[in-house]
């Protein structure tokens, strides 16, 4: 006669730990607050509004782009480090979406038109573009603080939308040197519209 080997089966209380334990975050990984972003968001909207004004000059325009960033943060939430600086990575948001709607633009697509051919009228002072002409003051006077590799990088990725590949033979620099020096530049624009002052940008 055979006989029939039978498997313990775990007990209900077994079967919840084993789960519970796999469900557990990885050793020193820090849970992320879902509600850091949103909770920033709500007490740092006024501080967002009086930057996108200075760039754009215009209340309802500036509304728009802090409606837009605020969509986008949300949306992109789970990519803000717990702890880290959250007004720096508002900021960046911010300008991306300025960017972005300045590209959207017909009168600033034009204008931009006029920089195919010299990447650098965008940062010659002396060289007056349609482009600087619609620009506002505060962003001109920041993108003409910011280090010429620095500008360089800002002017071909987020101006004339060439893909770090190509930025990076026109300007003789790995790829990675390009990714480098365009979010510093972000950066620091983010910084100088939201009024930082005593920027050393020559140490960054």
């Amino acid at each position: 006669m055979l006989a029939c080997r039978v498997t313990p089966t775990p007990a209900p209380h077994q079967k919840n730990n084993a789960v519970h334990a796999d469900a557990l975050p990885p050793s020193g990984v820090r849970p992320r607050t879902a509600s850091e972003v949103r909770l920033g968001l709500v007490t740092m909207r006024p501080e967002l509004f009086a930057r996108a004004l200075r760039m754009t000059r215009s209340a309802t325009l500036a509304e728009d782009v802090v409606q837009d960033a605020v969509e986008r943060a949300i949306r992109f939430e789970s990519s803000y480090e717990t702890g880290t600086n959250l007004r720096a990575w508002l900021n960046q948001i911010l300008f991306s979406v300025f960017i972005s709607r300045c590209r959207r633009s017909r009168r600033e697509r034009n204008a931009l038109d006029a920089l195919t051919a010299d990447p650098c009228a965008w940062i010659n002072p002396e060289y007056e573009t349609p482009t600087m002409k619609s620009l506002s003051c505060g962003l001109r006077r920041a993108l003409d603080r910011l280090p010429a590799a620095y500008r360089s990088a800002v002017v071909l990725v987020d101006v004339e939308e060439v893909t770090y590949k190509d930025a990076a033979l026109r300007l003789g620099v790995p790829p990675g040197t390009v990714m480098s020096r365009l979010h510093r530049g972000r950066r620091m624009l983010a910084e100088m519209l939201g009024g930082t002052s005593d920027l050393n940008l020559a140490a960054a």
